[in-house]
């Protein structure tokens, strides 16, 4: 269930603790107290190196972690607060930090043959960690299972039915995985060349959490095989929204979000001709804000954009150059941009493509 802005913070200051809050400089201490809510990304600072930073709702760093390489997507469980960073495919670490202390990291890596996706998401209760993987020799998507309990220990996989993984969440009860399989074939020894863009087959799956049994997939019409489905977020009603990325021509102006519930055929959103056009084919982050029923995406050519969930029509549409990350804020969303942008504050990092907000749950 979304919460209150206000118990994200109060929630932060009191799981943190006093030797947590004692190591902070009074700036960030200050900025954590004014903060209405707290997220973690990405970022790659000034002198070129790679972390993660736990900032607030005004753009404010508070904190930060260092990062072996690159990373992309964040996972966080609300349950324990452990935070993921996971490795820019074709990465093959992930991290797992705790926000609220400052004991060692847990670095996992993958197995062999396989690579991270760059996504991944907890169970509902924090003991299982979901991870988006690529089984490169035998080009199928795959789902790694890895023990929360047990420093993370790799204890299964699952088919994701589909080629090239990228996003995928889990059902608010647990017992489904949903997964965007973006078609695209890739492999380590061709670094981030994708090798069949004339033979690309997107879908979306859902999966049996418990067993890994296929529950159902969909896939694009036709014309629209070079769509790409790349990100996904559920809404309050267990709703699947997802955002792509089209490897067709610059000419086209393909569908880049959709919906769908399990039994329903895909729905494709119809936006405006100019906003499809600007977005530029690519649709980099999606998220749901719960409790104002919106839909936010960003793209890195340039803009943001918010979608009614109820209607399905666009709300609003912002420039912001390099936009990068977006996750549901007090009213609204919280988008951040590659050249330092978070919200109405800039800073001296270059904020990578996902956020995610943090709040570890109340006792």
């Amino acid at each position: 269930m979304w919460r209150s802005a206000a118990i994200d913070r109060r929630g932060f200051v009191k799981a943190a603790g006093v030797t947590f809050l004692a190591a902070l400089q009074p700036r960030s201490l200050f900025a954590l107290e004014r903060a209405d809510a707290v997220y973690a990304s990405g970022i790659r600072a000034a002198d070129g190196s790679f972390a993660v930073a736990t900032v607030t709702e005004r753009g404010e760093i508070i904190d930060q972690v260092e990062l072996p390489a690159r990373a992309h997507g964040m996972a966080f469980s609300k349950a324990t607060g452990k935070t993921v960073a996971f490795a820019r495919r074709p990465g093959t670490y992930a991290m797992i930090f705790d926000p609220w202390n400052k004991g060692e990291p847990v670095v996992i890596t993958s197995i062999e043959g396989r690579h991270f996706y760059g996504h991944g998401s907890f169970s509902p209760d924090g003991r299982i960690l979901y991870a988006s993987e690529n089984d490169f020799d035998g080009n199928r998507g795959m789902i790694g299972l890895y023990d929360a309990t047990n420093r993370f220990a790799r204890i299964g996989e699952y088919e994701t039915f589909g080629v090239g993984p990228h996003d995928m969440t889990v059902s608010d009860d647990g017992r489904m995985l949903v997964v965007a399989n973006g078609g695209i074939e890739t492999h380590p020894d061709f670094g981030r060349t994708k090798l069949n863009l004339d033979a690309m087959q997107p879908s979306l799956a859902l999966i049996d959490a418990a067993t890994g049994v296929l529950i159902e997939k969909r896939t694009l019409p036709p014309q629209w095989a070079q769509v790409s489905t790349r990100h996904v977020d559920l809404d309050a009603d267990g709703r699947v929204w997802f955002a792509c990325q089209y490897e067709g021509s610059r000419r086209d102006l393909p569908p880049l979000v959709g919906h769908f519930s399990k039994g329903e055929d895909l729905t494709l959103i119809d936006l405006p001709e100019e906003t499809t056009r600007r977005l530029g084919s690519y649709v980099g982050a999606i998220a749901v804000n719960r409790a104002d029923r919106l839909i936010g995406i960003t793209s890195p050519k340039g803009l943001s954009v918010t979608i009614d969930a109820r209607t399905g029509r666009m709300v609003s549409e912002d420039s912001l150059p390099e936009a990068a990350g977006i996750a549901p804020a007090t009213h609204g969303f919280a988008v951040s941009s590659y050249d330092g942008e978070f919200l109405s504050a800039r800073s001296d990092v270059a904020w990578d493509q996902h956020i995610v907000r943090i709040a570890r749950q109340r006792a």
